[in-house]
């Protein structure tokens, strides 16, 4: 019910457009516009896994292990390590030196 109630929220107010990819998942792609109209960065809405979670930026690059090697670098943490979503791609998430929280997202390469 939570999860309809954003979906309505959101495509109301921004004209998203929501997928739901597996049945079995509580979980939804969001296909965004930019200011122009053109296809804009694309995201994810799925069920809070708690009272105190919040809304978290997940930003795509070509190779987890290499971010997450220059996340420590520059001081920040790594609070969840590589994980591998299956079909889909890695996940990892981390917290910078102010402590926000942000995830880092690989595609899995897909063979043809």
């Amino acid at each position: 019910m939570i999860l309809r109630g954003q979906k309505n929220f959101y495509s109301r107010l921004f004209g998203w457009k929501f997928e739901k990819p597996l049945e079995t998942m509580d979980y939804y792609l969001i296909e965004t516009e930019g200011l122009k109209g053109e296809s804009g960065p694309g995201g994810g809405l799925g069920k809070r896994q708690g009272a105190d979670q919040r809304i978290m930026n997940y930003i795509g690059v070509p190779s987890v292990d290499d971010y997450l090697e220059k996340v420590e670098k520059l001081g920040g943490r790594v609070l969840m390590p590589k994980t591998s979503v299956s079909g889909w791609g890695y996940l990892a998430i981390c917290m910078d030196t102010e402590s926000n929280t942000f995830g880092l997202w690989q595609d899995e390469e897909k063979t043809e």
